[in-house]
């Protein structure tokens, strides 16, 4: 887990919103694809960008990292 709880629920809301635009077809089929990736990083809790940037958002992840 390298997601935080804000950075979560924003994820899924950009996800949500980018799957509605391109459900009602106001944007075109690419807003399905733009969508997931946001809504399945926040739902996973797990971003891969962030691994290789070494980002951490997830303050519970970071506690335990300390306490080892």
């Amino acid at each position: 887990m390298n997601v935080g709880k804000l950075d979560r629920l924003i994820r899924v809301f950009i996800g949500l919103i980018f799957i509605g635009l391109a459900y009602s077809d106001t944007i075109g089929m690419w807003g399905y694809i733009v969508g997931a990736i946001p809504l399945a990083t926040g739902l996973l809790r797990w971003c891969p960008l962030y691994t290789v940037a070494g980002v951490q958002t997830c303050p519970l992840h970071e506690a335990v990292k300390y306490d080892k």
